[in-house]
């Protein structure tokens, strides 16, 4: 399978979703190069950049386990590379 190279945005609006959050990074974290997380108290949200390397489908399967916690938003930016 060909990897890609990308960026997901994530979005934190209710804190009570960190930890299963924080779960799922931690069993994709093979596919995780970095990560910086940036807390906006004064709007009450958090957001987390994650650079991430893999095939498309194990990249979906973070997103799309990040995208269905309740108050959480994921948007994710993909690219090839050789």
């Amino acid at each position: 399978m060909e990897k890609r190279i990308g960026a997901a945005i994530v979005l934190v609006e209710n804190k009570e979703s960190v930890e299963e959050l924080n779960l799922i990074l931690s069993v994709h974290s093979s596919i995780i190069l970095g990560r910086q997380g940036m807390p906006l108290r004064d709007k009450g949200i958090s957001v987390i950049n994650l650079i991430i390397e893999g095939t498309t489908e194990q990249i979906s399967s973070l997103t799309g386990k990040i995208g269905r916690l309740e108050g959480v938003q994921v948007k994710s930016v993909l690219t090839r590379y050789r």
